[in-house]
């Protein structure tokens, strides 16, 4: 049974720091594509980060590089997301999701977890 689960809702302020994190089980985390998603409220899917196999390369959207790193544990099966210069348009729901075709084509979803950006 294919599970990812990210880690709790967090509210931030702006200009704050957070890391999610996304652990999973039941697929070859290690030969997987991973990237992180987010939905803003009343908008609709947008891929943000993703890194290959490995970890070698990674990458991201223009209006979170420089902010955001994505990062992945092999040996714990788990994939990362450091936010930092937190925004209020970086509230949204993020999920993360993994495949083998690439970081752009998913076979696996996570749960998603609320990050909430406000003063």
């Amino acid at each position: 049974q294919v599970q990812a689960m990210e880690s709790g809702e967090e509210l931030v302020q702006p200009e704050g720091s957070l890391r999610v994190s996304c652990a999973t089980s039941g697929f070859d985390f290690g030969t997987s594509y991973m990237s992180w998603v987010r939905q803003a409220p009343g908008k609709g899917l947008e891929w943000i980060a993703g890194i290959n196999p490995g970890g070698a390369q990674s990458y991201y959207t223009a209006s979170v590089k420089g902010r955001f790193t994505i990062s992945r544990d092999d040996n714990r099966h788990t994939l990362y997301l450091q936010m930092n210069s937190l925004k209020p348009e970086d509230t949204a729901h993020y999920y993360c999701a993994g495949g083998v075709a690439g970081i752009y084509e998913y076979d696996y979803w996570g749960q998603g977890t609320q990050v909430t950006v406000s003063s």
